[in-house]
């Protein structure tokens, strides 16, 4: 049977880890004695020649193996020193784990498995890496490549048992490793269950060609490796929901336009057939490509121009219903319109500048400038007309603050900053009386390039 070592669940985790460290010792001690012993029979050999007692170029030989013995005897000493070895382990798990980050991010997948497989086995001591599913192997490098199959069933039973039980397992000899070839290569293993939420979904296993090599070092190399690898993981998992709630409050936010909107034009445009019959006609062509447009899959990036355009259009139908009391104008730097955003992103700010800005009496003037500001991009979006309440002011981006379903601005300001980070999302300035500017920063950095 598989010993287990190092779980939080093992009944005798103590006891295996002392065995592993009395092998070592046992080791070091036979080292030891060795080399004080080839010492010692070479010191007999340079003194005896100082009395003349041998001949001079076996003294010399002598003096010399001597010397090397004591060089490397030194040299090994540093270089078997615990805070050494320890140093060593800690980079190649980093290394490991800094590079299969860009893998992992994406998930747990045959593809993503078999890279991160060939990292760890380019910057270990193992002769094959593999990685499990609860089911399949995912991914396998190294030694037995051409027969042990990836995609296949994992044959194991160890590795069957790590997953139900959530235990590590190290494998000292062929039996236990289970593979039907006999011509394998493979004769021991360390598995390492992978978790998500504390919940086994695989297995990390790193192969030998040797028991010897099932050391200390080697088990908190694979230990801590998959910690690492779990964690990137989670990560993967965390970020995949974040993105599924995205969507879904995209999807809730493109809903969540005023049905008012949709039925006040309506009613304008079937008023405009009487008078202007041909605006009509341009207005309700207009209209079925907003709305088509809005119900369009719209998760990538876009054209600024192109989110200024839609908003601009929305304010167009919006014109047609209050006439005079409602004047748009606009001063766009045409450098900075090809600049990639999330889709969306305007059309909320000028429906909120129509729906609560507007007077009962008098004008509304709603104002589009696009540039630079201290090499950022900006997008201000103002109004003069009614403003927000001092108390409201610090509450108008949280997430259910204010009418319909509450996520329009909040929706906007979390989309922005996760595309292009610290710095970037909405602010918002106002004064009761006099007027709205929500801006839309777009923070420069150099990985960020237009596309």
């Amino acid at each position: 049977m598989p010993i287990r070592v190092g779980a939080t669940r093992s009944s005798r985790p103590a006891t295996r880890r002392e065995g592993v460290w009395a092998i070592a010792s046992v080791r070091s001690w036979v080292v030891d004695a060795t080399l004080l012993l080839a010492t010692a029979i070479i010191a007999i050999v340079v003194g005896a020649g100082l009395f003349g007692m041998v001949p001079e170029p076996v003294f010399i030989a002598a003096t010399i193996a001597l010397a090397t013995t004591a060089v490397g005897t030194v040299a090994m000493r540093l270089i078997s020193r615990p805070d050494h070895i320890k140093a060593l382990q800690s980079h190649q798990i980093v290394v490991i784990a800094d590079r299969s980050l860009a893998y992992l991010r994406r998930g747990l997948y045959a593809e993503t498995a078999q890279e991160v497989c060939r990292l760890a086995l380019a910057e270990s001591e193992a002769a094959a890496v593999a990685i499990t599913d609860t089911e399949t192997v995912l991914g396998f490098a190294g030694i037995g490549e051409d027969h042990h199959e990836v995609g296949g069933p994992i044959l194991t039973k160890a590795t069957r048992e790590a997953l139900e039980t959530n235990e590590h397992r190290i494998l000292g000899t062929k039996d236990e490793i289970g593979c039907p070839r006999r011509d394998c290569l493979l004769r021991a293993a360390i598995v390492v269950p992978l978790e998500v939420r504390e919940k086994p979904v695989g297995t990390l296993k790193f192969y030998y060609t040797t028991a010897r090599l099932l050391n200390e070092t080697q088990i908190a190399m694979v230990s801590g490796l998959a910690r690492l690898l779990s964690t990137q993981l989670e990560l993967s998992e965390l970020e995949h929901q974040t993105e599924l709630a995205c969507r879904m409050e995209l999807k809730a936010l493109q809903a969540q336009i005023n049905p008012h909107f949709l039925f006040n034009t309506i009613n304008t445009i079937a008023m405009m057939i009487r008078t202007d019959p041909g605006g009509a006609r341009d207005l309700l062509r207009e209209f079925a490509a907003f709305y088509r447009r809005m119900l369009e899959d719209n998760e990538g990036l876009v054209p600024l121009e192109r989110e200024v355009e839609y908003a601009l259009t929305y304010l167009r139908f919006e014109q047609a219903r209050f006439g005079d009391r409602l004047r748009v104008v606009s001063d766009l730097d045409p450098e900075v319109l090809a600049t990639h955003v999330p889709a969306f992103i305007l059309q909320p700010i000028v429906e909120n500048c129509v729906q609560h800005g507007v007077r009962e009496e008098g004008p509304l003037t709603v104002s589009i400038t696009a540039g630079r500001v201290d090499g950022d991009i900006s997008v201000a979006i103002s109004d003069d007309g009614v403003g927000i309440s001092e108390e409201d002011l610090p509450r108008v981006l949280e997430v259910g603050f204010g009418t319909g379903l509450g996520i329009a601005l909040g929706n906007v300001h979390d989309r922005l900053k996760g595309h292009f980070g610290p710095g970037s999302g909405l602010s918002v300035e106002s004064e009761g009386g006099e007027g709205t500017v929500v801006t839309v920063t777009i923070a420069s950095s150099p990985e960020r390039v237009d596309r």
